[in-house]
């Protein structure tokens, strides 16, 4: 498939996009699944802790939290798509829910927030579906109550 051959980007697979996302993360799920999420040139994730470039960059991110968070609960809010061009700029806000244990705390703790994010959403080259090319989190809004990062 030829860039010149690739659809424009729709609202409903940049929604179905965020939705499997997120679901992924809920379940912590194998790191291969992840593959067809992200763009394989370009890829770049800025979060609060860390900037991290490419798939590797996302692995050691990835495999360092997923042994910090658990019970985690991804609830998508907002997802607005703005098209540009090839891309697709797009404002996501989803509310995050996670557990924590600190040692030598006798409990967890309870993360709720609204996490504001912006994407930048392409359609692959190979598969010809939609993947994150650049994923920000702009800013997070604790509930009342929660635990902080």
């Amino acid at each position: 498939m030829t860039v010149a051959n690739l659809k424009t980007l729709t609202e409903a697979e940049i929604q179905q996009l965020a939705k499997d996302w997120y679901l992924k993360l809920d379940v912590h799920a194998p790191l291969e699944d992840y593959v067809p999420f992200l763009a394989q040139e370009g890829l770049e994730m800025r979060f609060p802790e860390a900037t991290v470039y490419g798939f590797e960059g996302f692995k050691g991110w990835y495999e360092r939290v997923i042994g910090i968070f658990f019970d985690e609960v991804h609830t998508v809010k907002q997802v607005k798509v703005s098209p540009s061009g090839d891309k697709a700029n797009v404002e996501v806000i989803v509310k995050w829910e996670a557990s924590v244990w600190k040692a030598p705390a006798a409990k967890s703790e309870r993360i709720v927030l609204d996490a504001y994010q912006t994407w930048v959403v392409k359609r692959s080259p190979n598969t010809g579906l939609p993947v994150i090319e650049i994923y920000i989190v702009d800013s997070l809004d604790y509930y009342e109550g929660s635990a902080k990062l």
